[in-house]
């Protein structure tokens, strides 16, 4: 199968140790302890798959062969324990007791992996396979004693707003996600399935099919990874109600929230439901109901008004259950909202699970969790990526962020980390901004104490651009900060220099703007131009690199252009961008109109061409600002 990536690796012999002579791991291992010497292993011995473990360990002892012929050339599989074995490779629940745990032995002379289970074994070949690629022609001796702090270890990409990726970039994701022991995806979906019965609502948004969701839920489980289906069900479904056929479902008129004291609502998830589900393997199932704002405030008023919002939501959410319950899965769902009526929480069935979430770097996980302990309600911790809104990412953020969660969620018995990555507001965020935290949150959701004081940079050049100058890392971390780089910013859930340009007519008086100067903008200007200096002597070898610079020097020029925008702003009456004189508005739109199309150029190399009209219309909208006498 062809797969087209820059997260893809072809060939990697990078030095993969740190100055220690140790080796560099994503994730990082829960102990490691290294011994004199090195592994010498004949070419023409064998490796024994142990098969009480079942057949499916062969395609993973393939995978260990290919992964140690980089040092040892060929070897070969049995199934038999024979005389000249020098790799062992077994299940065994009773040596390796953690769930997914396993023990890797590098000796002078042999290899084993003990594991407690298949997805064990898997997580052991990933670990042999970094050490392989290492370099150095060979292996040193040692010991892994290995298991993941949390049981599911997620990642969701939004797929509705707007960008839909190609078949070849999920693909791609896939390969690398599980190289880094995630074993859940999500892709968050309001619109972007071909519902049979629904043409109306996805025609335009060139939708994951039925088949391509068979194929990429195969992918996956070949991959040991669960692929979750996610629907939001409740709020969010503007992309439905706009219609006139679903219309009448809304909670208020034009509103994102469907009603829940309107029968047609249910009968249309049940709908949706029986067409999505069967596409998957997974036993769970995301149906969101978050940010359900509207709710009492149209056709549920009098239910509000009687029985209170929060019993409103309740019984919605119940029935929602009922027909996940009713098709054996699982429900996930938001918990931003039952939190607000603590009395229901302990009312939530066994069978449900909560999915707590927050973005802001002091986000009180420490609060919430408890909530949900206390009641006996299973629940992930789930931060963000921060890089939606943002041009160019928001590290330091995102990893603070993700750092709170994972801690708080281990510490009151979280049983899964799902990291949330966004696209609100057309997703001009291209994707080498959310691998700082796509590489964190896998640390952290493996190994906390092993993965948190990690070396993200120096990751980045490793696993993801492949860069034997180790620029990128620290580069596309730098300008990920871009928004930090003046004290006093304003740090709500979205990021000034994506607010100026998606809404040019906010008051300068607004709280995103209140605290800014010439000086303060100047220092963010400053910081992406430096911290784009080096870029030249970058060396990436990822597959893509032709794509991964531009999309960089892309997002690099988003932020920029917002400085000078902002800076014009402040320098005429009422930040008004029709009273900044006409040579800098036409310098700006001639910046604007190339970025423009650089946008459509660059979305179009990983995503599908549905969303991305919505998505240029917003540009489109500050182009003619600019373009007005």
């Amino acid at each position: 199968m062809k797969k087209c990536c820059f997260l893809m690796v072809t060939v990697l012999f990078l030095a993969l140790t740190n100055a220690q002579g140790q080796y560099t791991l994503l994730p990082a291992p829960q102990q490691i302890s290294y011994d004199k010497g090195v592994c010498q292993i004949a070419p023409d011995s064998y490796i024994w798959a142990d098969t009480s473990g079942g057949d499916r360990l062969f395609p993973i002892a393939e995978d260990i062969k290919k992964s140690l012929g980089i040092i040892y050339g060929e070897l070969k599989i049995s199934s038999s324990n024979l005389e000249n074995t020098s790799v062992v490779i077994q299940v065994s629940p009773k040596k390796v007791s953690k769930p997914q745990g396993y023990q890797l032995s590098i000796l002078p002379e042999k290899i084993e992996i003990i594991a407690h289970d298949l997805a064990g074994v898997f997580y052991a070949s990933q670990t042999l396979k970094q050490m392989c690629r290492a370099g150095g022609g060979n292996l040193k001796c040692l010991v892994v004693t290995d298991f993941p702090d949390f049981a599911n270890r997620g990642i969701m990409i939004d797929v509705t707003r707007d960008k839909v990726p190609t078949m070849e970039t999920l693909y791609g994701m896939v390969d690398k996600f599980s190289s880094w022991k995630i074993n859940q995806i999500q892709l968050y979906t309001e619109h972007a399935f071909a519902y049979k019965n629904h043409k109306t609502v996805w025609k335009d948004a060139s939708p994951m099919t039925p088949e391509q969701i068979r194929k990429l839920d195969a992918y996956c489980r070949d991959r040991y990874i669960e692929l979750v289906p996610n629907q939001n069900s409740f709020g969010h479904m503007k992309r439905w109600l706009k219609h006139k056929r679903y219309s009448h479902l809304a909670e208020t008129p034009g509103g994102s929230d469907l009603s829940p004291v309107m029968p047609g609502s249910i009968e249309l998830l049940r709908d949706m439901y029986d067409d999505l589900l069967p596409n998957f393997s997974s036993s769970q199932f995301n149906v969101g109901c978050d940010e359900t704002g509207s709710l009492g405030q149209g056709k549920s008023k009098a239910a509000v008004q009687e029985r209170g919002v929060g019993q409103v939501y309740f019984e919605f959410l119940m029935k929602i259950h009922k027909l996940c319950k009713e098709r054996g899965v699982t429900m996930q769902f938001w918990g931003d909202i039952i939190k607000r009526h603590p009395k229901l929480i302990p009312e939530l069935p066994e069978d449900i699970i909560a999915m707590v979430w927050g973005y802001r770097p002091d986000h009180p996980y420490n609060i919430e969790c408890p909530q949900f302990q206390k009641s006996g309600v299973p629940f992930y911790v789930c931060p963000g990526t921060s890089s939606w809104m943002s041009f160019s990412g928001r590290t330091k953020r995102a990893l603070t962020n993700i750092r709170n969660a994972a801690e708080n969620g281990k510490k009151f018995g979280a049983i899964g980390l799902l990291l949330t990555d966004w696209g609100n507001h057309g997703h001009w965020e291209t994707y080498p901004c959310s691998f700082s935290a796509f590489v964190y949150g896998a640390g952290l959701s493996w190994s906390i104490d092993a993965n948190k004081e990690a070396d993200i940079p120096a990751l980045l050049d490793r696993y993801v651009y492949m860069d034997d100058a180790e620029i990128m890392g620290k580069l596309v971390c730098d300008i990920g900060n871009a928004f930090a780089a003046a004290e006093g910013y304003f740090d709500g859930d979205t990021c000034f220099l994506s607010r100026v340009l998606f809404n040019p007519k906010t008051p300068m008086t607004n709280n995103y703007f209140k605290w800014l100067t010439p000086d303060k903008i100047e220092l963010i200007r400053s910081h992406v131009l430096n911290a784009m200096q080096p870029l030249h002597k970058a060396r990436p070898r990822c597959h893509g690199t032709g794509l991964v610079i531009p999309e960089i020097r892309h997002s690099a020029d988003l932020v920029l252009l917002a400085c000078d925008l902002l800076n014009a702003r402040l320098a005429v009456k009422d930040g008004d961008v029709q009273n900044i004189p006409a040579v800098q508005r036409k310098q700006m739109a001639v910046c604007l109109e190339r970025l423009i199309k650089e946008h459509e150029s660059i979305w179009l190399k990983r995503n599908r061409i549905g969303g991305l009209s919505d998505s240029t219309a917003e540009m489109a909208e500050l182009l003619k600002m600019l373009e007005l006498k």
